[in-house]
């Protein structure tokens, strides 16, 4: 249980926000968090809630209205915002290298064990083939991972990253999620992630935090907040039953199925029933049986009158429909 880990990091009645024309405005109230060693944890919750704010002010560098952060880590906070990197001659090693800056003397020059983090950190995120080449040459998920990389080679026990996984394609977004959960279970990092990315913050956290318009956070294990309604309370889904994991669907249909069969072609095949209008149910003198044999799947029609086979579900489709 998270219980037993070490505690890197706690708030104390931590109010977050800002200051304007002298006036306070908190965005969030009396929290009293904590961050555990090895921990994935993803920050999630509305556009504009304040999860940059949060996250500034936990790393130190926005003052909190009041309350405190207290670190029972040694060593600082490594942070990735969404800044973007500009310079056109700056290669993935040089973005690297800046994570080791904090540490050099005056004469700013690199020590043989700085090399071998930067060399490290850059292996960490399987950028070794492109570790020459220019930033303005990447793509925005290579440009993302060096981001990473250069949090990394800070060699700090916290990681704070503002999304990460923002405007990437699906492997990319797939990718940085398992990295980030891989460093926490292989080195012990504690890091947290302000995210949109639910299905994979589902899959991927150890605990969530859910930004309330209260200002508030609640915070759990994945599956407790979705099981308990906290998700659909914060988030106010429309049309989307998170608990199944899918989009609503209205059987539009006059006509039920019954299906038979188990496995990921069983699922998808319920998907595209369901999606298509068809009530699934298991009264239906309508059957279908999903059939899986040395990676091929077929799908078996049986009615009062017919049986027919079809070896993609587009076929079986369009026979329902015609029917």
């Amino acid at each position: 249980m998270s219980e037993s880990r070490p505690i890197v990091l706690q708030t104390k009645n931590l109010v977050a926000g800002y200051r304007l024309d002298g006036n306070d405005f908190a965005l969030f109230d009396n929290l009293n968090l904590t961050l555990r060693k090895g921990e994935l944890v993803c920050f999630m919750g509305s556009n504009g809630i304040g999860k940059t704010t949060l996250i500034k002010t936990l790393a130190g560098l926005q003052k909190p209205l009041q309350g405190f952060t207290e670190f029972h880590s040694h060593g600082s906070v490594a942070l990735v915002l969404t800044d973007k990197i500009t310079s056109s001659t700056m290669t993935v090693y040089d973005l690297v290298s800046y994570g080791r800056y904090p540490y050099l003397n005056w004469n700013i020059r690199l020590s043989a064990q700085d090399q071998k983090l930067i060399e490290e950190s850059i292996k960490q995120v399987h950028l070794e083939a492109l570790t020459h080449k220019r930033i303005a040459e990447l793509s925005d998920g290579q440009l993302q991972m060096a981001m990473l990389a250069k949090a990394l080679a800070q060699d700090t026990p916290i990681l704070f990253l503002d999304e990460p996984t923002a405007h990437l394609d699906l492997n990319n977004r797939v990718e940085i999620m398992n990295l980030l959960r891989t460093l926490c279970r292989t080195s012990g990092k504690t890091v947290l992630v302000a995210t949109h990315e639910l299905d994979l913050a589902l899959q991927t956290a150890d605990r969530i935090w859910l930004a309330t318009a209260e200002r508030k956070i609640l915070e759990g294990v994945p599956e407790d907040l979705v099981l308990n309604g906290t998700f659909d309370t914060v988030f106010q889904f429309k049309g989307f039953d998170l608990k199944s994991g899918k989009v609503s669907q209205v059987p539009y249909r006059k006509k039920t199925v019954q299906l038979e069969g188990h496995g990921y072609e069983y699922l998808w095949t319920k998907n595209a029933l369901e999606r298509s209008g068809y009530e699934v149910n298991t009264t239906s003198t309508l059957k279908i049986k999903t059939t899986e044999k040395d990676n091929s799947i077929s799908w078996n029609l049986l009615t009062e009158n017919v049986e027919l086979t079809f070896d993609n579900l587009e076929g079986l489709l369009e026979f329902l429909k015609d029917t």
